[in-house]
């Protein structure tokens, strides 16, 4: 497991500077999110021994099964990337560097309160529900540049950016450019966008995060 995760890693991160190199961008301002949900504890310390030093999960239970006691041997980031319950945002404060699912007031409301609870507060992602499916997290377009704005004013330098999902079944070009000119008119410097079988096109609209699993760490 532990070469083929390498292995992978690295064919990930060749594609990451090719991509970068052709849209005409530094390789280094793309960051990568090794995504482990429903992975084995295993399986994320195989890609923290191959160098890999950020992640992703959706789930905050599953997040803190893991990665406390892996923070004790490596330095590494953890994102929260899925859907959020205001009743797991002090968890998701505590043990989280990055949230990148805010999408709705409520959950600002929780994650303020577990901020002053817990006196730590992590980055922030307003995820934006791009093709306003009824499934998905994350706030609506037409609501999308109010509720940035109140959440900058909010939370300040805290802050950082935005995150989508595109419909799988949809040319994801257009979500991505929309995200990423969202962004710069908002003076956000994080898009955080692409997956396993899109994240080049990604980086072509503007993504300065990639977050991919299946290609590093297998299919779930």
């Amino acid at each position: 497991m532990n070469d083929t995760i390498a292995e992978n890693l690295l064919r990930i991160k060749d594609r990451i500077a090719n991509a970068a190199i052709a849209a005409g961008r530094s390789p280094g301002d793309i960051g990568l999110v090794a995504v482990s949900k429903t992975k084995p504890i295993e399986a994320v310390a195989a890609a923290l021994a191959a160098g890999q030093t950020v992640f992703g999960e959706n789930r905050v239970q599953e997040a803190g099964s893991k990665f406390p006691a892996l923070r004790k041997q490596y330095d590494l980031s953890l994102h929260i990337i899925g859907g959020l319950q205001t009743n797991k945002a002090r968890d998701a404060v505590r043990i989280a560097d990055v949230i990148e699912s805010l999408d709705r007031p409520k959950l600002a409301d929780a994650i303020e309160a577990a901020i002053a609870r817990e006196g730590r507060t992590p980055q922030l992602l307003v995820e934006v529900n791009t093709g306003s499916e009824p499934q998905k997290s994350g706030i609506g377009r037409a609501e999308a540049d109010d509720f940035i704005v109140a959440c900058k004013a909010r939370f300040g330098p805290a802050l950082i950016g935005l995150m989508c999902v595109p419909p799988h079944d949809e040319d994801p070009r257009p979500h991505f450019t929309w995200l990423a000119d969202r962004a710069a008119r908002h003076g956000l410097t994080t898009v955080s966008m692409g997956m396993s079988a899109d994240f080049e096109i990604a980086i072509a609209c503007g993504a300065t995060l990639v977050r991919v699993g299946s290609a590093i760490f297998g299919s779930r």
